[in-house]
């Protein structure tokens, strides 16, 4: 599998984009403002968003890609796939024809330019080769991580989260694990603010990762804007060396 990290920060600035990453050339793990650094070729190459949550990070590129791509999706639309309290929100919220355009109704119901798909936490979807597993975390909103599977090869993403088990034992259910993706939103000096937010901070990752059987290399995401060297510091220094740990940056690319 090829991973591209289209956006991975917890806030936006010149070369900062939230929360999206690619998975080959066809899935997308969320949509924060990362996806507009695709070009218009690849966005129009993409098939599928797996959305771990509703807020806007996450999200808000949904409808302005599929606005640019509408004029091709009349055969087959684009699948957003989400927990029902997700995709109610998203309806509510977004595309409720005052935000914008409800596209499951365009050009019209029977054949719309989008469509919501519901997962509930352990179901899988089946991609071509690759087979994306929705898991339950633990956050402000309805959440979850996915794990996807391709061969023998396997990457974690855990959108936004805190203290959990559920995510540790479907992860310990597998043989391996080759690359995991998980938040460290907040500094140890903010640890109460990580409490109430619902995020990593780095020594609350840490007493998770004692649950993971796995040595892993791990992508530290989500970090919050100028404060990013000091919170992956602190990670290195909180982390024993089971595993090695990189700090991702937009652009970044990995080959499963």
């Amino acid at each position: 599998m090829k991973l591209r990290v289209l956006g991975c920060s917890g806030g936006i600035g010149q070369g900062l984009h939230t929360s999206s990453y690619l998975i080959d050339d066809d899935i997308l793990l969320d949509a924060g403002t990362g996806v507009g650094s695709l070009s218009l070729q690849e966005m129009h190459q993409l098939k599928h968003i797996f959305v771990t949550h509703s807020h806007m990070d996450h999200v808000l590129s949904i409808p302005l890609l599929v606005d640019t791509l509408f004029a091709d999706l009349q055969e087959q639309p684009l699948l957003v796939y989400a927990r029902a309290e997700t995709i109610k929100i998203l309806k509510e919220h977004v595309f409720n024809w005052q935000i914008w355009p409800d596209f499951t109704e365009l050009p019209n119901k029977e054949k719309p330019s989008m469509k919501f798909i519901e997962m509930n936490p352990g179901e899988q979807v089946v991609v071509g080769e690759r087979c994306i597993e929705m898991v339950n975390v633990n956050h402000t909103v309805p959440a979850s991580a996915y794990i996807v599977e391709s061969g023998d090869k396997v990457i974690a993403y855990s959108g936004d989260t805190t203290t959990n088990d559920d995510l540790w034992n479907q992860l310990n259910k597998r043989s391996s694990l080759d690359f995991m993706i998980i938040e460290t939103a907040f500094s140890e000096e903010e640890v109460e603010l990580a409490k109430l937010a619902k995020h990593y901070c780095p020594g609350l990752l840490a007493q998770d990762l004692e649950k993971l059987k796995h040595n892993v290399k791990i992508g530290i995401s989500h970090l919050k804007p100028g404060d990013e060297q000091h919170i992956f510091q602190q990670c290195r220094d909180k982390i024993n060396n089971k595993h090695v740990l990189c700090h991702l940056a937009s652009g970044d690319s990995f080959q499963i």
